[in-house]
């Protein structure tokens, strides 16, 4: 997270186009508006555009607008969303959606800073920072000629990768903290701490949802604890609950109130490495992190390394 923030950082002084990328829940629009208000275009608005929840048909009228009667319904005159982002930053949300027509006006943009509104007859110049947002591999895509080569270039100027949140278990329990801080404030509560088995069962799950699914597990929390002053497992939702209990099946510690996050991803760790026979590729595959991040892990924790 602190190379993407440390990229976000560099980019913003200049107005090269930004591709982010990453899981669906990593964050990638917080990522886009950080870079919007570390720019010079600060002032300017910042507009969202999910590419996917466009339909096919309107794609163009929306980004680029339309004329009064360009088409059946077309009743008045509209200016796109790149007109609406006008000295500021327009961030295109699942990028890969975009239908395959529409690419190479989007690449047009891109390149001459016009657009031509949908039944116009002259460009309209445009000033606005392009950042690009999507879970999908565009490279992939456009290998198979899903995805026009020239736009994915013209797109990846600064490409910024936002890492899953089961590579970054350092970053599960301060956004549990503050999750928790946002929803007492938002609910009129008293704040509230974690049981050893919530941080058990935060620790040890994969987080397919990431930071999204993190944020809604402790809203659910902290709304069920009902005010008390510690949010218990049967607080949490019940696939994090499922985890914590095949954890305690496996012959995990018992309930220790003075224990850290880290000494339970240590103990995690340790006990998965165990029960893959010292096996470290088979080990990080369960544990859902590369190798390489296994290898700098077992290293901090004084694990010697494997003949």
């Amino acid at each position: 997270m602190r190379r993407a923030l440390q990229l976000a950082e560099r980019a913003a002084a200049s107005d090269a186009t930004v591709l982010v990328t990453g899981e669906s829940g990593t964050g990638k629009e917080l990522i886009a508006r950080h870079l919007h208000l570390r720019s010079r275009r600060r002032s300017g608005p910042f507009v969202a555009v999910n590419c996917g929840a466009i339909p096919e048909a309107l794609f163009e009228s929306e980004l680029f607008g339309h004329e009064r009667g360009a088409f059946t319904g077309a009743d008045a005159k509209k200016r796109g969303l790149f007109a609406a982002a006008s000295g500021g930053t327009l961030l295109l949300d699942e990028i890969g959606e975009t239908p395959k027509g529409a690419q190479v006006k989007l690449l047009r943009a891109l390149e001459d800073h016009r657009v031509r509104p949908v039944g116009a007859t002259e460009d309209v110049s445009i000033d606005v920072r392009v950042v690009a947002a999507t879970h999908r591999d565009l490279g992939e895509l456009a290998r198979a000629g899903a995805f026009r080569r020239d736009l994915y270039y013209r797109l990846r100027v600064v490409p910024i990768e936002v890492p899953p949140l089961r590579e970054r278990p350092d970053d599960i329990l301060p956004l549990a903290r503050a999750f928790i801080a946002r929803t007492c404030r938002e609910n009129a509560c008293g704040p509230c701490s974690l049981s050893s088995d919530v941080l058990d069962a935060l620790a040890a799950y994969p987080w397919p949802g990431n930071v999204r699914e993190l944020e809604n597990a402790i809203e659910r929390a902290v709304v069920l604890a009902e005010g008390q002053p510690r949010i218990e497992l049967g607080d949490l939702p019940p696939e994090l609950r499922r985890i914590s209990g095949e954890r305690r099946a496996q012959g995990a510690s018992p309930d220790d109130d003075s224990v850290t996050l880290a000494e339970v991803e240590r103990r995690h760790i340790l006990a998965t490495l165990a029960r893959m026979n010292g096996n470290r590729a088979a080990t990080a595959r369960v544990l859902g992190i590369g190798e390489n991040t296994l290898w700098r892990k077992l290293k901090a924790l004084g694990v010697p390394p494997a003949r």
